[in-house]
Formats: structure tokens, sequence, C-alpha cells
């Protein structure tokens, strides 16, 4: 290992005795300036080591050294286990996981744009003869002083139709005429109280007067009434005060306060939306949109694409103050369009944009923020990448490199692993079977290590394999599509084959394919598997989402001890009070709050994350408690299960697709958004199937080592010789070079693309002209 200098400055991060998750005890240097990829199969403990163990000591190191109230928090949030680590600078971490969606939050609020934009309105805007002049707040839909009155600055009005709430007016309210109102015993209320009010529930609903429908689906009014419940059988039921919420009040209620999904969703089927009639969707107050620049309002402004916005402010001739607004926002939107992504507008809201669109936003915010002497930790940069745009993300790193920063990459992508200065190699596989440094040095040193799963794949590149394209069994045709950049196109995708569809970032993929619907003739079934979480808190995980834990619990329930103490399954949930922790009610972590910072989770205090209270502990499983069995890893489980046919299934699609390594009890708040779409796909193959049937996936190779999507594409390639379709958006060429059929859109992202460039074989479309697509795959047809 490399020494340290005499003069004191360590040009190494050293790490000593590192024993995050699966690590074990690594001892590693890795130098400063200098871009160093961090890379390995997926659970070899790559992210272990640069987020868990590096990034998490320089975040402790700064909470550590800001107030003492944040101090008394660290041992909550938890150190990360190693021995030490030296010569480490302040650290940002630009990871994936994206926080929960906010219609408010947009490209421009991520990137500080709209704030510059806001400042140029404000200050060199065209104003309205004797008009004050308006701060950069009035020109914010986010704020009080600038939002429009009647959206409040949301640019849409949701409303609701007598059409929408009642579809079937022959039904009468008893039998469920009011398909919007809830079900359970809150239906059953409303229903009675309507009874109680004298309105004829009996009736079909288009029998009723206009007047009373109006009312019963409309009106403001709350009344309350004593409600006398039909007498049932062996239940007393004593009268209550119900109170009444017309349909429209209950929908609109349950779409903007719900916490639940599931409710919001269901109330959405029952409204809706249209630009508001105030601000015909600008989203601002009537003064604010009286200003203008270049022509047009700041609305207009923030709904063209970035590539477009930056031509027509770098062509106005105005003032100096508005010279030196719109120099600066030329210059800033230039890092934006420099990593593929001036086909976005600044109004476009960042639950609309994938991970790797929003990771690369902040990379480009963090540019031009002029830090000096920092760790930059990435996760996946290149995720959603086309390779066409890779090659300008490599240019953006040389550039943080080059300004005097080290940049830390966690990276899959063949072509950001070559151009590093530095490889660490952890493995050889995923989970214990992990954990250790291969090799850390410069990428060449790489091509002696026998044990790394990277080195074929870096150095012993072979042409794709000749296979025969499957031929279709028929054809799915959609359009004319016209949305977003979608101009009237019509689309055949194939079926009883594996379809790709490629182009670069904004080029309408994803657009395209979101057209595939049940409706289609031809589709018996639809499984779109996307990379959204299987849940947002900790009480989400792998073992819940696919059924396993039902299994789990009543093998527990079946033990000598449970039977004795009378315990049913309920009493090895973690969900409902009983056998649970209390203090942390069964989650396992208890929610920090940091001023000024992110919360966090930390363990429970009580339990240590265990998530049972201790008599719960007391019941063992072939010599495991319940949290034991919840700690195991899928391929653990797997032997532990082997006895249990429910369980061995459910196990057995997970190693199938590649996910041996993770713990049955591993919080969907761990999992990145590949690990969250194979757990999806894993739940789907442990089904039985049964007809024909259509699964969609977006990127399923986002966050893959090329030896994990190997294992991936057995998987769907054994779908379709199962006689079933798939398709795939994809950039990997490794993916696209196996398909059967390829759909390439582009040529370029936005307005520059949404059409179908080439179709065809493989071959075929990496041999068409205009194809962005097509010289990279014809590459790795031939190797």
């Amino acid at each position: 290992m490399p020494d340290t200098p005499l003069d004191g400055h360590d040009p190494y991060v050293r790490v000593r005795g590192a024993r995050e998750h699966n690590l074990a005890g690594v001892d590693v240097d890795v130098p400063r300036d200098a871009i160093a990829v961090f890379t390995g199969v997926s659970g070899s403990g790559k992210s272990s080591l640069a987020f868990g163990t590096i990034y998490a000591e320089a975040q402790r190191r700064y909470f550590e050294s800001v107030a003492p109230y944040a101090r008394r928090l660290i041992h909550q949030v938890g150190a990360p286990k190693v021995g030490e680590i030296t010569g480490l600078p302040p650290a940002v971490s630009l990871e994936q996981r994206r926080s929960s969606p906010n219609a408010r939050s947009s490209v421009g609020t991520v990137t500080t744009l709209s704030n510059s934009l806001r400042m140029l309105f404000s200050r060199a805007g065209t104003y309205p003869a004797g008009a004050p002049r308006l701060d950069s707040d009035a020109f914010s839909p986010n704020t009080a002083a600038g939002a429009c009155p009647e959206c409040h600055g949301l640019g849409l009005v949701h409303e609701t139709s007598e059409e929408l709430l009642v579809p079937d007016p022959e039904l009468s309210i008893r039998d469920g005429a009011i398909a919007a109102w809830p079900g359970a015993w809150q239906g059953k209320n409303l229903r009675d109280v309507l009874d109680t009010l004298g309105h004829d529930v009996d009736r079909p609903w288009r029998e009723l007067d206009a007047k009373d429908r109006e009312w019963i689906l409309f009106t403001e009014e709350q009344p309350v009434v004593t409600v006398h419940p039909v007498r049932e059988a062996g239940r007393i039921q004593r009268p209550y005060q119900g109170t009444y919420m017309s349909a429209r009040r209950y929908v609109m209620h349950t779409f903007s306060d719900s916490k639940s999904a599931t409710l919001r969703a269901k109330a959405e089927r029952f409204l809706t939306s249209a630009p508001c009639p105030v601000c015909a969707g600008g989203r601002l107050r009537p003064e604010a949109l009286a200003v203008t620049f270049a022509g047009r309002t700041i609305a207009e402004l923030a709904a063209l694409p970035l590539t477009v916005l930056a031509g027509l402010l770098g062509d106005h001739d105005g003032s100096e103050t508005a010279r030196v607004l719109t120099e600066d926002l030329v210059a800033r939107i230039g890092t934006v369009t420099e990593l593929g992504l001036g086909y976005l507008s600044l109004d476009r809201t960042t639950p609309s944009l994938s991970n790797g669109e929003l990771q690369r936003l902040r990379l480009a915010t963090q540019l031009r923020s002029g830090l000096f002497g920092v760790v930059y930790v990435l996760d996946e940069p290149s995720a959603g990448l086309h390779p066409a745009d890779t090659e300008a993300l490599l240019v953006v790193l040389d550039r943080l490199k080059a300004a005097g920063n080290t940049v830390f990459v966690v990276e899959h992508h063949l072509d950001v692993i070559r151009h590093a200065d530095w490889i660490v190699d952890v493995g050889p596989r995923a989970g214990v079977h992990g954990g250790r440094v291969l090799h850390s040095g410069p990428p060449h040193g790489l091509a002696d290590v026998e044990e790394s799963a990277t080195r074929r794949f870096l150095f012993d590149r072979a042409p794709a394999p000749e296979r025969t394209v499957r031929r279709p069994t028929g054809w799915l045709r959609t359009g004319p599509v016209t949305r977003h950049n979608l101009k009237a196109v019509e689309a055949a995708f194939p079926t009883g084959v594996l379809t790709a569809v490629t182009g670069v970032s904004g080029s309408g993929k994803s657009t395209l394919v979101g057209m595939l619907g049940e409706e289609l003739e031809g589709v018996e079934r639809l499984v779109t598997v996307d990379q959204k979480p299987i849940g947002r808190t900790p009480r989400s995980n792998l073992a819940t989402y696919t059924g396993l834990f039902d299994v789990v619990r009543k093998l527990f329930t079946a033990t000598e001890e449970a039977r004795a103490r009378g315990y049913k399954a309920g009493r090895f949930s973690f969900n409902v009070p009983g056998g649970r922790c209390e203090t942390c009610q069964g989650e396992g972590f208890v929610s920090v709050e940091l001023l000024f910072l992110p919360s966090t989770y930390a363990p429970c205090p009580d339990c240590r994350g265990a998530r049972y209270n201790p008599e719960t502990l007391e019941v063992r499983l072939r010599g495991l408690t319940i949290a034991e069995v919840l700690d195991l890893t899928v391929e653990s489980a797997s032997d532990f299960f082997a006895g249990t046919p429910a369980a061995a299934r459910s196990l057995r699609t997970l190693l199938d697709v590649g996910l041996g390594y993770l713990r049955l009890g591993q919080p969907a708040t761990e999992l990145s958004g590949g690990e969250a779409q194979r757990i999806k796909l894993a739940a789907e193959l442990q089904r039985l199937r049964r007809g024909h049937t259509l699964y969609v996936l977006d990127e399923p190779t986002t966050g893959l080592h090329p030896a994990d999507v190997e294992v991936l594409m057995r998987q769907l390639h054994g779908l379709v010789d199962a006689g079933h379709s798939v398709v795939v958006v994809e950039h990997d060429m490794d993916v696209v070079a196996t398909a059967d059929w390829v759909v390439d859109l582009g040529p370029g992202g936005g307005e520059e693309g949404g059409r179908i460039v080439a179709e065809g074989p493989p071959r075929a479309v990496a041999a068409a002209p205009e194809s962005r697509t097509a010289p990279y795959l014809a590459a790795r047809l031939d190797g």
C-alpha cells in the first residue's frame, strides 16, 4: 500500500477494518484528486464501502463539527463499522434514491435555475405601463405572493361530474350507485344517513328527483343526524350521530389529504383535470403573468425545452442588468444540456423524471457550485443514459476532477470503468460470498485478477453470439400517439418475442411504451414492472412484498412454544400491536429529526432493530427467532426453508433474478430502483401463469453488473420461450443485441426526437444511417 508523504498531506483516503454490511474487515487505499470507480456484482459490498463507510464517516464528522444538538444524535444515527479512515476530505453524496414525489418540485427548483429566471423577470422584465415592480417571490407559484389563488399555484383544477360519480344510474344507492363512495362501514354509514334524511335509497338512481341527485352528490352542507341501524341477529347496534359528506366532498378530501396511495388513486378515477380557468395553467397571479421578457411570460419560458430557452435568452439584447442575468442563466443551462438533458423544461415536475435524470440534474448543479477539495460520491451516474450521452458524462466527471475534487463513482457501465484512473473491484460474488477488495489500482491491473467478475467483461469481450431471431406470433398496434414529444406516432410491437425499445434520453421511449395497455387487441394480460419503490418506509420489505412473510408467520404459529402460549399469526407481525416492539411500533427504526438536514432513520434503542418484544423472540423455529429469520439472506433462507414448498418457490424466483444477497427483512428504503424492479419481477414469476402475458419493463438492467444482466436476461428469454411477450426500454447494448426486434426512437431528445427512426432485427437497426443507437449496437454485435 502507498506510504504517507513527509509533508503531512496524504494523497490517499485510507480505510482500515471496514465491516459495514457484508464487508469482511476491508483495508483499502484510494487516491484523492482522481476518478475512482467502485465496481463488482450487485450485493458485493461496493456501495457499503463507498456510501455506507466512506461517505457515512464524512457525514458523521460533519455532524460532530456542527452543534451540540446534532452531536447528541450521532450515536442514534450510528457511526459506520470501521476501524479508522484517514485522509478523508468533506464529502458530497449524489444517490439515486428519490424523496417523496412532490408536484411542486420541478427541474427549475432542483437546479435553482427558476430562482435566476424569477430574478430576471423581477429586475429586467417588461412591465405594463404604471405597474409597480414585483419582487422575485411574486414570480414563484410556490409562494403566497405568486401563486394563483384559484388553483393555489398548481396550474390545474380538479373537478368531478355526475357521470363519473355514478357510472350506472340503473342501480339504487343501496346497491352501490355512487361508485365514488368508500366501502365497508364508512359507505354504509353515508347510505344510512341519507336514509335517515328521507332520501329513497332503494329506487334506481335515474328515477330520483334531479334536485335530490344534485344535493346528494355536490352539497357542501354536512348535516348531523341520529342514525338507528337496522338490527342484525346476534349484534347489538346502538343509535349514533352520523355526519353526511357529499360524494364530491369525499373524493376531493381523499385526493388532497389521504396518506394512502391506494385511496388517492381510487379518488383520482372520479376526477377530471383541466387548466385553471383563472391563470390558464400559468400557475401565477395575473400581475405576474402580465410581465414579459423577450415577449413571453415566465410561464411560457418555463415550458420551453432548455436548449430552446438558452437560445432565446442568448439572442436577447437589453439593459446591462438583463445582459448579466441572461449570461449567467445561459451558462448554468449549459451544464444541464451538457449532460444530455436539454430536452427538459424548467416546469417539468420531478415525479415525472427517472432516477438517472434526477441525479444528473443534481450533478449539473454541483458543477456550478465551485466547490474545491471535496469527495463526490456518485451512485451510477450513467443510469438511464444512452451510450451517446455517456460520453458527455465522462467530460463532466473530468471537469469535477480538474476543479480540484475527488470523484468516487459506484458504477457498472464499462465505458465509465475504463475511463477511471483507479478501480476498486469488490467481490467475488454477492452477500456472504463477497465483501472483499479483489483489486485496488489502475484499471489495467484488473486483467490479472482471475476471481473478478468484472475482468471478463472489461478485457475478454467477444462479439455478441449469433442467435436465431424468433419469429413473431402476431402484432400489437398502437397509435397514432400524440403525447409529450410524440407526434401522431404509429408503432407495431411483435408478440411472442423479446423487443427492445431504444433511443437517446428524452426521445419518447417511455411515452410510447406507456401506450401498451390491456385494451389493445391481442393483450390478454399486461404486467408492467417499473422501478418505483416497493414501499416508502422501513415497514415494507422483501418478505412482505412477495408474500413470503405470511408463510413464515404460519410456520412460527405452528411451533409447540407458540401453541402453548396461544400465539396466533398476528403475534409474529411487526405491523400490529401484540408481538411487536412498541417503542418503534415494529419498524426496527426510529425517525431522527435533524435541524436543517433531512430526517434520517436510526435503529430503535429498545429492540435494537429486531422489531419484536422479548416475549415474541422467545419462540424459535428450528433454532431461529422471527427476527433472525428476517435477517437471513435469500440464499441462506432457501436452504433453511428447503422443505417448505410455498416458501421455497418464492425464494427460488428471487435467486433466479440475482437477488440472493438481499436480507428477507431488508427495508424498502434501502433498496435501489433496480432491486425494487427485480423484486416485482420475482413476485410475478412465482405466480403460476396461465395464457399469454405481455411483460413491459423500463430499463431493467439499471444498477446491474454485466454478470447480473446475463442472469436477468436468462429469465426474460425464459418468459418468451414459455409463450409470452417481453418489451424492454433499454440502453444496454448487451441486452439490445440479444433482442429479437428493436424499435429505435429519435434521432435526438425532446423536439428533435419523438419518431421511429429504425425498427427490425438488431442487425437491421445497427445499419440504419439516421439512428444514434446504430453505431453502438453495431460495435457490440461485432465485438
